[in-house]
């Protein structure tokens, strides 16, 4: 049985954020297992995961590499398709929401195509649309507004640097305006200063856009900075072990950080990973 801790019965803080009852839950996961069949054995990356995002959440899943993380995250996308359970978007099928474009996808790496400018690779979505040409031309403006690369319409993929890069491709996933957006390790690949200012930008675009965010991490300090929600999981078979309501505020800074509430939620995820960081099966 997975354990849910509420930090805001931690320590006496009260949370940040309003509670969910009632809300709007726009990602359920049910009993869902997935296992892989290899030439050796079955691999089960996924057993018994439960859970539940609601609208407008910010949700970090974090843990060891291999636990998956991306396994789950690509089962919402219906990328990936479970062996056991069921997995709800919008109240549908994971088909239906790819199906409907209910959400965008940012990878690891940016996925730029390096002849086309920055403006046609955030109108790559929109041209598969059909979307008239004077609407694509539009909403990647707009999309590139939002990510603060107003000018650079022109410039080619190589001509940026790898956080501008991951902007592009940020852009990209928002230019059809899905009301969920799938992030599987976006800053990863860069150096410290770059990922904590792009954090800052990506709560920014959070809180005007009110996109519900599925975020999948490897930093304690990223996880704890960006979330309303971190899912902990443990090493594979993959399950979720902790589930914290975060008590930081909506709005956040370079001393957020340095707050008594972020140390104890970045304490709790530490020790949810160091327990469930068991030998693989």
């Amino acid at each position: 049985m997975q354990k849910v801790v509420r930090m805001d019965d931690m320590n006496g803080v009260a949370s940040g954020f309003p509670k969910t009852a009632g809300a709007q839950a726009v990602v359920e996961i049910t009993d869902l297992s997935l296992v892989y069949q290899t030439a050796d054995h079955p691999v089960t990356a996924l057993a018994n995961v439960n859970l539940t995002i609601n609208k407008g959440d910010f949700v970090s899943f974090i843990g060891p590499s291999g636990c998956g993380k991306t396994t789950l995250m690509r089962v919402v996308a219906d990328l990936e398709h479970p062996t056991a359970g069921t997995a709800l978007v919008n109240g549908g099928s994971p088909e239906q929401a790819r199906r409907d474009r209910a959400y965008g996808y940012v990878f690891q790496a940016p996925t730029l195509y390096p002849w086309r400018s920055v403006a046609r690779n955030v109108m790559l979505p929109l041209e598969i649309m059909g979307l008239p040409k004077a609407d694509q031309r539009e909403r990647a403006r707009a999309a590139l507004e939002l990510v603060g690369l107003t000018g650079f319409e022109r410039k080619y993929p190589w001509q940026l640097s790898g956080g501008m890069q991951q902007r592009v491709s940020i852009a990209r996933a928002l230019s059809f305006d899905p009301d969920l957006l799938l992030m599987d390790e976006p800053f990863g690949a860069l150096d410290e200063i770059t990922r904590d200012r792009l954090n800052d930008e990506l709560l920014s675009l959070w809180k005007k856009t009110h996109k519900t965010v599925i975020f999948v991490t490897h930093s304690i300090s990223e996880a704890v900075y960006l979330s309303t929600k971190i899912v902990i999981m443990s090493a594979r078979p993959g399950r979720i072990i902790d589930i914290i309501d975060s008590p930081l505020p909506r709005d956040r800074s370079a001393e957020t950080r340095d707050s008594q509430a972020f140390l104890d939620v970045a304490h709790r995820v530490r020790q949810g990973l160091l327990a469930g960081h068991g030998k693989d099966d």
